[in-house]
């Protein structure tokens, strides 16, 4: 298993763009970042009246937003979140079965679609989901949760419920708060999702023990913002997204990354031809996008290394 503590340095990799931030809104729960393309995180649910940075995010790029996501600031790290998704989703999604909801339990899509493999399971879910209760007579559930009601365990618990989990349902807002590299570990020996809006879309993921993804494709991104905008919650289902699978297989992560490295290996090509023509006109000052090109090719390398060893897996 990957230092799972890395997953910030895979994400600082992805998110790195130069596009600036059209708008970015803080909702009651949901954190919406748009820019070329529109990016989700679950907002931190603790108020606060004295943020110093509103009226100041539009016009920063994604990169600058992505940066806070190391910061242990919750609102900060949600804000960095929603930017390294919304650059993630220029590369567009994944092939994965996209759920079509029951009415009325859209966000418990993800439940009911692993619930024939669940039944007789020792099943532990971090975060509540509304709702979630209903499947109480149907397998071993336990939630952990940051904020426990009296029927949830509180966060210490994790450490002795997931080692012995065969299933584990993980928020991706751990990524945002830090919990994620110490769950994950924990998780290394059950069936792990990695569930929810704030899910980044990354291949790589299956180096951190996470089996599968249940994020989130959006099908209307101005009422996504709408929704959210106005306070919406598990409304933002209805009809602004739908919930994803994507199984994180070894051959399936192979094909995925393959189609990455070969979109970043184009805009290398095409930085690398800019950097020349920009030498041989004669300019003295440093190629405006030097810094880019070097993360790409870093970027390059580290995918090359991570498909090498996927490719170790599945040929076994």
């Amino acid at each position: 298993m990957e230092n799972p503590a890395r997953i910030y340095e895979l994400l600082l990799d992805y998110a790195a763009s130069a596009t600036q931030v059209t708008d970015l809104n803080i909702g009651l729960v949901w954190t919406v970042c748009r820019a070329e393309h529109t990016g989700l995180a679950m907002s931190p649910g603790q108020p606060t009246r004295t943020l110093p940075w509103p009226g100041t995010l539009a016009g920063k790029t994604l990169t600058e937003l992505a940066g806070w996501i190391t910061d242990w600031e919750p609102y900060k790290a949600t804000v960095a979140m929603s930017a390294i998704n919304c650059s993630l989703n220029r590369y567009g999604l994944p092939s994965g079965i996209t759920l079509l909801p029951a009415p009325g339990r859209a966000n418990l899509a993800v439940f009911d679609h692993f619930l024939p493999r669940l039944q007789g399971k020792k099943v532990v879910v971090i975060g509540r989901y509304p709702g979630i209760e209903c499947y109480a007579e149907q397998f071993n559930l336990s939630i952990i949760e940051r904020q426990p009601s009296p029927d949830d365990y509180s966060d210490p618990a994790c450490e002795f419920l997931l080692p012995d989990a065969d299933w584990v349902f993980l928020t991706a807002s751990s990524i945002t708060n830090k919990t994620f590299p110490r769950l994950a570990e924990l998780a290394q020996h059950a069936t792990t999702v990695l569930m929810g809006p704030t899910v980044p879309w990354l291949p790589e993921l299956h180096e951190f023990a996470i089996d599968y993804l249940a994020g989130v494709e959006i099908i209307d991104p101005v009422k996504l913002h709408q929704t959210a905008a106005e306070g919406g919650g598990v409304r933002i289902f209805d009809d602004a997204v739908r919930y994803r699978i994507v199984d994180l297989a070894p051959g399936n992560s192979m094909m995925w990354l393959k189609d990455q490295i070969a979109q970043d290996y184009t805009d290398r090509q095409r930085l690398t031809l800019a950097m020349e023509q920009w030498y041989s006109t004669g300019n003295k000052v440093r190629f405006p996008e030097y810094d880019r090109l070097n993360q790409i090719t870093a970027k390059l390398s580290r995918m090359d290394s991570c498909y090498k060893r996927l490719w170790d897996i599945y040929s076994l």
